[in-house]
């Protein structure tokens, strides 16, 4: 095999790895980002410390319990947590 034939199997395959993770990241970040909305909505548009955003990301994993505690440990009510955390890993 040539070494331009190598070279450009191997940027292809690249191309199509990172584009593939590119349409991947932004859907996770857009579930994170629903559980923490709906907890800035209990907050009345206050923004959400990172105690609040770390359990989100719990959530998004699909850990429910965890989601729920961190949250309520962080101050939201158990409604409101059992709510968001239901939506950070849809």
């Amino acid at each position: 095999m040539r070494t331009y034939t190598r070279i450009a199997s191997v940027l292809t395959g690249l191309t199509l790895a990172l584009g593939g993770a590119a349409f991947i990241a932004p859907a996770a970040h857009a579930d994170v980002t629903a559980c923490i909305n709906q907890v800035e909505r209990e907050l009345h548009g206050g923004e959400a410390p990172d105690s609040v955003r770390m359990a989100c990301y719990v959530g998004l994993t699909g850990d429910h319990a965890h989601c729920v505690s961190g949250l309520t440990a962080g101050g939201v009510t158990n409604g409101t947590a059992v709510s968001a955390c239901k939506v950070a890993p849809d």
